[in-house]
């Protein structure tokens, strides 16, 4: 069975961390490209970090440079978001994707975790 399961969100003060895990199964998860996108009320989903399937070449949205980190364990089929430093501005859904390109592509997502940020 496909399934992307995101966990790790909660409820922390700004300047506090967070680790967002999201386990894969149902696909193979070492020939995609793993992201996490976030989605605050009233705005559009956007993309907060992105690593090959190699697990190198990191990318990150401008706003989380410094503070986030994505990691990914293709032995474990998961991959991490660390979240440092903490703001209002990073509450929002956290969603897990799973992409690949090429002869059989695929774009997956989990049901997402959320993410609160305040005192």
């Amino acid at each position: 069975q496909l399934q992307l399961v995101e966990s790790g969100g909660g409820l922390v003060q700004p300047g506090g961390s967070l680790r967002l895990s999201c386990v894969a199964s149902g696909f193979t998860f070492s020939w995609s490209v793993m992201s996490w996108y976030r989605q605050a009320p009233g705005k559009e989903r956007e993309l907060v970090a992105a690593v090959t399937a190699a697990g190198n070449s990191p990318n990150y949205a401008d706003s989380v440079k410094g503070r986030f980190t994505i990691s990914r364990d293709n032995a474990k089929k998961t991959v991490y978001l660390q979240m440092n430093n903490l703001k209002g501005d990073d509450t929002a859904v956290y969603y897990c994707n799973a992409r690949r390109s090429g002869s059989i592509p695929w774009d997956y997502w989990g049901q997402g975790t959320q993410v609160t940020v305040s005192s």
